[in-house]
């Protein structure tokens, strides 16, 4: 086992791209725990949908932050947060190294740069900004939004999410995210304090990985998981039930697709959910070392003792 310094070790990379599996295997060697930074893999009830770690990787090293929260909650980067917090603490006083991987950028961003104190906003407000979305379209949205709030153009509104926050922050508090972030309080976790690693993933390689990987799901099983969670009839609107891929196999139940189209369709969205993560790491996480999609672990660890050498 190699003996590093405790400092958070931070995996961003795109669906797909291998994250999970390199964690198990940093986390093998350097006594880690890996914490999930992925806003769908906290949800219970979405274990194959969303790719969460098998129980065979799950048996290697401990596992944090996986299947925590029903699927008919909401659950925010805030309460990702306060709950990252908690695990970090634990892993300090067991002289474990967090692993902290994922593919939800916002998390990443909040835990290194701090997060808004914006008040709750009311539901009833996110719903109306969805179902404009859903009225009028993506396009004709970031228009309202963007002569509603123009300070929105300094955000990633190509996000149907991002767009949907600034619009209801904007309407909840009368002022905008970028006002509120002027306001930010410190991070969790200073850069200086983690080892930060992006997957810099090939998009030809990536959307083959995808293809196969859905293929691997349906013979996996995950319809199962679609008609176990068809019949909570819970409200499409709520986060889980965006879960990439979801609403199309819903669909397939309800007998508007058939199978075929509904994979399809799936792997479509999957593929333009990667797209919009490589844009985010490329937007917002710049300054993030890339290490290349298939690269040997050996190597990364390399990488990392190197880091942590530097930084001592």
């Amino acid at each position: 086992m190699v003996h590093l310094s405790s400092r958070p070790i931070l995996i961003a990379g795109p669906t797909a791209s291998g994250k999970s599996a390199l964690a198990v295997s940093i986390a093998a060697q350097l006594n880690g725990w890996v914490i999930n930074a992925d806003s769908m893999q906290v949800y219970s009830g979405w274990h194959t949908l969303t790719a969460r770690p098998e129980p065979a990787d799950e048996a290697k090293v401990p596992h944090r932050l996986y299947g925590i929260v029903d699927p008919s909650l909401r659950y925010s980067v805030g309460s990702w947060l306060k709950d990252v917090t908690s695990i970090l603490a634990e892993a300090r006083n067991a002289g474990a190294v967090p692993v902290i991987v994922g593919g939800t950028g916002l998390y990443f961003t909040a835990l290194t740069r701090g997060l808004s104190n914006i008040p709750a906003i009311p539901a009833t407000i996110r719903d109306a900004a969805e179902a404009r979305l859903a009225e009028h379209g993506a396009e004709a949205f970031r228009r309202d939004l963007l002569a509603y709030d123009p300070t929105a153009a300094k955000l990633d509104i190509v996000n149907p999410r991002r767009m949907i926050r600034a619009w209801e922050v904007m309407e909840g508090t009368g002022r905008s995210l970028t006002d509120w972030a002027q306001e930010t309080p410190p991070p969790l976790l200073a850069t200086e304090q983690t080892i930060r690693l992006a997957i810099n993933a090939d998009r030809d390689l990536l959307n083959a990985r995808i293809e196969g990987r859905f293929e691997q799901m349906i013979e996996a099983g995950v319809m199962d998981e679609v008609t176990a969670m068809a019949n909570r009839h819970l409200d499409p609107s709520i986060p889980a039930m965006k879960a990439v891929g979801a609403p199309p196999l819903m669909a397939h139940l309800r007998g508007d697709l058939t199978l075929e189209q509904a994979v399809t369709q799936a792997k479509t969205d999957t593929r333009r959910y990667a797209k919009r993560q490589r844009t985010w790491l490329r937007n917002q996480m710049s300054d993030w070392p890339l290490i290349a999609m298939n690269a040997p672990v050996e190597d990364i660890i390399a990488t990392i003792a190197q880091s942590d050498s530097e930084s001592a």
